[in-house]
């Protein structure tokens, strides 16, 4: 039965084909493959929400995630949604052991502690000062054996393991080192410099021809690390990314508006003592949740609120939806009242004092020159490039939608992923 490895480049897009088609490790690995290019996302096009559609095969109405991070107002800086147990559904991992499989993962979201993953470097990182990669790393699934791997190659980010290219150079070298050692049926990474890259300095330039090619030198050593363990001609190779990006111009935070009208009350040092609603930032999306839910006199006062903003056309919002709005148009539902979608030159920020309008900074991703969070049909789309010996050669397809992935690397192992909202893309797989 065949292998699947996926490498999940971080808001990688069509037009970065152009470039990428000329270096060597696509050259060798993907090129007479299968490719289909504007493959849709989800709303809201973040990473966590993205990547718990792209194993699970569900909607983010029914996987549970609908940011990269969790709602708690007081905390500075704000968890992520790091940890399997957000999810609300099965996965690919655990449909891969059902069958017999194993399975590994390096740095894909929202699998921390999860329990159907073999050898497993989460998406996480140490926690404070007090903390190590290797504890970070062993708290979130790290075996004895993965850690070995994980001292070898910390040197390529010691000191520097939130900062791209050196997070994804470490992840892949990792990655690269299980497949030697493990031989994984099932191996899904993520490297994110793409990603950074365009947070950094726009979503096109030079800037991106040189993540590519940091991109395909780490492909280059999947690659080698398959040819190794003698396992490349029974491997299924896939090349996926999450989302796009756009640029943009400004940053506003509208929990500034909700603390002047009394709905967040903050101490003397200007910190959250407490809260009735609380706008939590996806770059250029944001969600607004209510403390109380079913206090009807807070919705009805919040909605007004978002209401006379939205008319006045200078707060950064061009669609205000309801969740019932939201999970019927987008598939997108979860604890929260309210989504607000971008005027399209505008991310939101999550600060609470004055100034409402911020300038552009790329400390958080969600504040840099470019980001994301948008609804997915707008901006550059995502890309999917697959070869194997369970993938037709030579397939150029245009239009599919990253909740089919799962399901096709689900066919391909033989797993049974249950009832799912996508479909196997059986255009790209042979009979």
């Amino acid at each position: 039965m065949s292998k699947v490895v996926v490498i999940s480049s971080d808001a990688m897009v069509g037009e970065d084909l152009n470039y990428y088609k000329t270096l060597p490790s696509y050259q060798k690995y993907f090129q007479g493959g299968a490719e289909i290019t504007n493959v849709s996302s989800i709303y809201p096009t973040v990473t966590f929400p993205a990547h718990a559609t792209m194993m699970t095969g569900m909607y983010p109405d029914r996987h549970g995630i609908f940011s990269n991070m969790q709602l708690i107002p007081e905390a500075d800086p704000t968890p992520w949604q790091w940890d399997s147990s957000f999810l609300t559904c099965s996965d690919i991992f655990h449909a891969a052991k059902a069958a017999g499989k194993t399975t590994a993962a390096v740095f894909w979201p929202v699998t921390a502690g999860n329990p159907a993953i073999d050898y497993h470097i989460a998406d996480y990182w140490a926690q404070g000062m007090e903390d190590t990669t290797e504890k970070a790393f062993a708290r979130a699934g790290a075996s004895t054996e993965v850690l070995e791997i994980v001292k070898k190659h910390k040197h390529l980010f010691e000191g520097v393991e939130r900062e791209h290219p050196q997070r994804d150079a470490f992840g892949m070298a990792c990655a690269a080192d299980i497949i030697r050692r493990f031989r994984p049926d099932l191996l899904l990474v993520h490297p994110a410099n793409l990603d950074a890259a365009r947070h950094d300095a726009g979503v096109f330039g030079p800037h991106i021809d040189r993540a590519l090619e940091d991109l395909d030198r780490w492909i280059g050593w999947i690659g080698s690390a398959l040819e190794e363990a003698g396992i490349l001609e029974e491997t299924n190779l896939f090349l996926v990314s999450d989302h796009g990006q756009q640029n943009v111009c400004r940053n506003i935070s509208l929990n500034v508006l909700f603390a002047e009208n009394g709905l967040i009350r903050l101490d003397e040092n200007g910190k959250v003592k407490d809260w009735d609603a609380w706008c939590l930032s996806n770059g250029m999306s944001a969600l607004v949740f209510l403390k109380d839910p079913s206090d009807q006199a807070l919705y009805a006062k919040v909605r007004g609120l978002l209401e006379s903003l939205q008319k006045e056309e200078v707060y950064g919002f061009s669609r205000l939806y309801t969740q019932e709005e939201a999970r019927k148009e987008e598939r997108f539902g979860g604890p929260f009242s309210f989504v607000l979608e971008t005027d399209g030159y505008t991310a939101f920020g999550d600060f609470v004092t004055r100034p409402l309008v911020s300038r552009l900074d790329n400390e958080d991703y969600r504040f840099g020159q470019a980001t994301h969070g948008y609804l997915p049909r707008f901006g550059p789309q995502p890309i999917l490039l697959a070869k194997g010996p369970s993938i037709r050669e030579n397939v150029v397809l245009s239009g599919n939608h990253i909740v089919n992935e799962a399901p096709t690397y689900a066919k391909i192992l033989g797993a049974d992923l249950g009832d799912t909202d996508g479909k196997p893309i059986e255009e790209i797989l042979k009979a």
